[in-house]
């Protein structure tokens, strides 16, 4: 379900279903409450740091078991970080398949609520990955774009282990956090700016996953004489497949555990 800014959410057994701000410009009390605690969160944290501290902050705001962040890219998101073991493996399900709420929230650059993945509309339009996160414990998924349209350059992706939608409070605060999440990533330091600390900079170090695969299409090319996609499509066949992630199967063709043969 596409959520517009201005949609009921739909199903919000959890919370209070009043507004997430005063209306006519006023006083924004959830607002401020979550720039209150991510300010906690993020103090002192090293830029590195800071993608997992948002996702803690996230789960600590709302009704959720997890959260996890990735950034658009050619071909699969780049998993920056997530707040638990479950919510990685979430996100690295939808980065295999190249389907699930994530990825229709970078193309729709609106909030995605899959408030119900065990029937109906939600287990429907994503049948592959509704029965595996299932199958992982959730029932429902957030997806909320960082940043919109064409500037719309990851997710913020929430886990749920039961069924149920978010109130208009909820999302909003949601909103919040990945408006704050948007703006610390965008200012955080890149590739070709000063290091951080430890003689990293911070994408590099977050991304390391994201070229692992990347070299395992390289290799996959050069085995078989294909494209890239071609390439990146046969990886995730294999993935899918035995049950694995993409990642899972990168790193077996870069230790030249598996080799992919033409047809």
């Amino acid at each position: 379900m596409v959520v517009r800014p201005r949609d009921d959410p739909g199903d919000a057994p959890d919370g209070d279903p009043g507004p997430g701000r005063a209306g006519g410009g006023g006083p924004d009390p959830d607002g401020a409450r979550a720039a209150d605690a991510i300010a906690r969160s993020v103090r002192g944290a090293e830029p590195g740091e800071v993608p997992g501290r948002l996702c803690e902050v996230a789960v600590e705001l709302l009704p959720v078991i997890g959260a996890s962040v990735s950034l658009r890219s050619e071909g699969m998101p780049v998993q920056l970080s997530a707040s638990s073991e479950q919510a990685a493996q979430l996100a690295q399900i939808q980065a295999t398949l190249g389907d699930g709420p994530c990825q229709s929230a970078l193309e729709d650059g609106a909030p995605v609520l899959a408030c119900d993945l065990t029937t109906g509309r939600d287990a429907g339009r994503w049948p592959v990955f509704a029965q595996q996160a299932t199958e992982a414990g959730v029932r429902a998924v957030y997806a909320v774009p960082l940043g919109s349209g064409p500037v719309c350059v990851g997710t913020l992706d929430l886990y749920r282990d039961r069924p149920g939608g978010l109130t208009d409070r909820q999302l909003h605060m949601a909103r919040v956090v990945a408006g704050v999440m948007t703006v610390a990533l965008m200012a955080l330091p890149h590739g070709d700016e000063p290091e951080s600390p430890d003689g990293e900079d911070w994408l590099s170090g977050l991304a390391t996953e994201h070229d692992e695969v990347y070299q395992a299409v390289g290799m996959i090319m050069a085995q078989l004489g294909v494209t890239a996609d071609d390439a990146l499509a046969r990886l995730r066949a294999d993935a899918f497949a035995h049950g694995r992630t993409a990642l899972d199967v990168a790193r077996d063709v870069i230790a030249h555990r598996t080799r992919f043969d033409r047809y």
